[in-house]
């Protein structure tokens, strides 16, 4: 079944880039299709970012609701993911 999880990112960020890599590299370790990565240019998707309470990049969101608004250690982040997918 798996979670959906977004990263709300803007062109340039280099911890947008590394909130990436990190997010993927659990994906990866957690295996199959348990992580459904998508990221969002909150330039080209203001109005959803904003709905979401977005107000600084990176931002993660799991299933629609935004859970973390900075860059969290690997560990804390992969925590969190598996939380989430523990109650899916």
């Amino acid at each position: 079944m798996g979670i959906n999880v977004e990263v709300f990112c803007s062109p340039g960020c280099s911890q947008c880039g590394h909130a990436k890599e990190i997010i993927k590299r659990i994906a990866d370790d957690i295996g199959g299709d348990q992580i459904h990565l998508r990221d969002v240019n909150v330039l080209e998707e203001m109005d959803y970012a904003v709905a979401l309470g977005v107000l600084a990049t990176p931002a993660i969101a799991v299933e629609g609701k935004l859970i973390i608004t900075a860059l969290p250690s690997e560990k804390k982040l992969r925590k969190i993911l598996e939380e989430r997918l523990s109650e899916s």
